[in-house]
């Protein structure tokens, strides 16, 4: 047998990097483009608490309710609803008159409106109410919840 390897060395296998370093990169940057990044979809906050005192007088109330099926009230009466200007003007009559329907001498100036909606009912019913409200001229809002979990 001839060996023809006899004068040389055998040489060490080398690990080429270069490739190894290309494959690293294609694969970096597909999970660079394909990750999603997570967005806070709610925030910590405290809610104060409310240790005020009753209120020694009751201020004008204007309940204002919004169903489900886009009718409206103004205390308890049926309004039917042309456009916000004509339910500013509901309002306005509503001030202009006590509970008990009866028209009050002067109109009331600074009614608070209480607006009880459905839970069902458009976003922009609600504030199609708000829009009045600022319209007429009363900047004191309130929402009517639920308290506890009764339906």
């Amino acid at each position: 047998m001839i060996d023809f390897r006899r004068g040389r060395k055998r040489e060490d296998p080398e690990i080429n990097l270069i490739p190894f370093i290309d494959v690293l990169l294609v694969v970096l940057i597909f999970l660079m483009v394909t990750t999603t990044y997570s967005k806070f979809t709610e925030l910590q906050i405290t809610l104060p608490t409310a240790d005020a005192e009753k209120a020694i007088e009751k201020p004008f109330e204007i309940n204002v309710t919004v169903d489900a099926k886009g009718n409206y009230t103004v205390n308890n009466v049926p309004v039917a609803f042309h456009g916000v200007a004509s339910l500013a003007d509901d309002l306005r009559r509503a001030a202009a008159t006590g509970p008990n329907g009866q028209p009050l001498p002067a109109p009331v100036k600074d009614p608070v409106i209480i607006v009880n909606a459905d839970q069902f009912a458009m976003h922009q019913m609600v504030i199609n109410v708000l829009e009045a409200a600022r319209m007429a001229g009363y900047d004191k809002l309130t929402f009517a919840a639920q308290t506890g979990g009764q339906k």
